[in-house]
């Protein structure tokens, strides 16, 4: 399995197309989030795009490490299949409090194939 894509999102929602095809809605796709007030804690939903080659379809592991400079402030670890020659999708949700602005990097890994993808998120003051 492969990451495609990961992106830090407002909304996601699929739908069926003629064929049978699935479309993946993504709004509200952002990299910083402004915050009025320190220290606050945020709870983006980060959408994890992947793809299981044709023949795959074993069960996957996907861990997400979110760290601050060396510093690992919270993780998620999930394990899930997605059919052969098909692509899914996975959604984390993690709790992470900033002291003031900064940047967490979200480090996503699919365990089994090290496919990885590192998205980031920074926290602006608000005007």
């Amino acid at each position: 399995m492969e990451i495609v894509a990961a992106l830090f999102v407002e909304n996601i929602e699929l739908r069926q197309v003629p064929g049978p095809s699935t479309r993946i809605d993504l709004t509200g796709v952002f990299f910083s989030l402004p915050q009025r007030d320190f220290p606050s804690m945020i709870e983006p939903h980060l959408v994890v795009i992947v793809r299981e080659p044709e023949g795959g379809g074993e069960l996957s592991t996907l861990d997400v490490k979110f760290t601050r400079g060396a510093e690992e402030i919270a993780a998620n670890r999930q394990t899930f299949a997605v059919e052969g020659g098909k692509f899914g999708y996975r959604l984390v949700k993690p709790n992470l409090t900033f002291d003031g602005p900064g940047t967490v990097m979200a480090r996503c890994t699919i365990v089994e194939s090290g496919s990885t993808v590192t998205v980031p998120l920074t926290v602006i003051p608000s005007l």
